[in-house]
């Protein structure tokens, strides 16, 4: 029995350092006050996010997005 708790134990213990956060969407939301999320795969998402609170939508930079032009997508209050 002691087996199957220090297992357990062990197992969220390692669970924990091995999740690792990541923010490697395509699209980021910028919010008032300067803080952002950059975790999106679609226009859409962002823009869900981002219609009630206020903000904008623009490219993630470090996703190496290789396309034209990146444009800015402004969300008026």
């Amino acid at each position: 029995m002691r087996m199957i708790a220090v297992v357990a134990i062990l197992f969220g213990v390692f669970s924990v350092f091995i999740h690792e956060a990541r923010a490697d969407g395509t699209w980021c939301a910028r919010y008032p006050g300067g803080a952002s999320n950059c975790g999106f795969y679609s226009f859409e998402q962002c823009q869900a996010t981002v219609s009630g609170i206020g903000g904008f939508c623009d490219r993630n930079p470090f996703t190496g997005y290789a396309g034209t032009a990146q444009r800015r997508y402004r969300r008026d209050r």
